[in-house]
């Protein structure tokens, strides 16, 4: 199995597609790792289109968890996720 990685609009667009699929990693921080590099791999830099963005796991923002050091597992989903505001 494996972990489903949602991206925001604009990180989608840095790289062409709206999710990644990948292998089961340990935690959110190995998460953002492996999507930073699929950026330096896409000539991309991953601070611009990520900050600021929240992570949340199966819809759980992380840092309700364990921030960074969250475990994921297979069939997780992990979201970047922009904050919204309206008025």
């Amino acid at each position: 199995m494996s972990i489903t990685v949602e991206l925001t609009y604009d990180m989608s667009k840095a790289l062409g597609l709206q999710r990644l699929e990948m292998a089961s990693v340990g935690t959110v921080k190995d998460v953002v790792e492996v999507v930073r590099a699929r950026f330096a791999e896409a000539g991309e830099r991953f601070e611009e289109r990520a900050h600021p963005v929240a992570v949340a796991v199966n819809g759980v923002l992380v840092n309700h968890m364990r921030g960074m050091k969250t475990r994921v597992s297979d069939g997780d989903t992990v979201a970047f996720v922009r904050a919204a505001a309206g008025g």
